[in-house]
């Protein structure tokens, strides 16, 4: 399976740090956040890695290379401006191929393990979601997981845990098929692939930081100090 790291945000609201830096390259724990996708992707045996980028993308080219210093194969799918998620993945699936691939938002930090996802290569549903515990900031959450590991609408007639979506998924390509507008979120997809019960999840409760706002940032950082003393943050 191919992996793909959505990188193309410009990081409105972690100006002025995005200003002269790539959401993705800003630096926790003594790492960029998207070094520790990489490596942890690679760890868990996903060597093939596409990246797409948009706003200072260079800078990600620059730092990333041909991924050969993680241990990856890395292919980068250039935007000009962004698409969104869901634009974004559409302009790269020449690169992802025709089989279900994972997709994880570049702003995010988490300690989940990527193996298990291999169990999804010959998965039938449109999609497969990571879901978390609600964070603070979004405590209605996003969608219902049954015991059954399906995913259902957030709707409270639903018997299930109302959880956020990680921003981690297995997606199968024909959940794109036949889109012509090329600037979509993904939301109107997942909602859709959800509705005609094609969407399965899984619930993690290990670490996981939504890295939104410059304050999400320095607590991820602190964090990640914190677990390992030995690790220097940004100061």
């Amino acid at each position: 399976m191919k992996a793909m790291i959505l990188a193309a945000g410009k990081g409105e609201r972690m100006r002025p740090l995005t200003e002269s830096t790539p959401k993705p390259l800003l630096q926790v724990g003594g790492k960029a956040l998207i070094q520790y996708h990489i490596e942890r992707l690679v760890d868990s045996g996903f060597q093939e890695i596409v990246i797409n980028h948009a706003w200072l993308g260079e800078q990600i080219e620059d730092f990333v290379r041909d991924g050969r210093q993680f241990g990856a194969s890395v292919t980068y799918s250039a935007e000009g401006e962004p698409l969104e998620t869901a634009g974004g993945i559409i302009k790269a699936l020449p690169l992802l191929g025709d089989d279900p691939f994972v997709v994880v938002n570049g702003d995010i930090w988490t300690d989940y393990s990527f193996y298990d996802l291999k169990d999804c290569a010959d998965m039938q549903d449109l999609i497969h979601l990571v879901m978390v515990d609600n964070p603070p900031q979004h405590q209605a959450g996003d969608y219902c997981l049954g015991q059954d590991s399906r995913l259902a609408m957030n709707d409270s007639a639903f018997e299930g845990d109302s959880l956020t979506y990680s921003g981690i998924s297995v997606l199968r390509p024909e959940l794109f098929r036949g889109i012509k507008v090329h600037k979509l979120p993904l939301v109107p997809l997942f909602d859709s692939a959800i509705q005609h019960g094609k969407a399965s999840g899984e619930y993690y409760s290990g670490s996981w930081f939504d890295i939104g706002t410059v304050e999400r940032l320095q607590a991820l950082d602190a964090h990640l100090t914190k677990s390992d003393p030995g690790v220097r943050g940004d100061d």
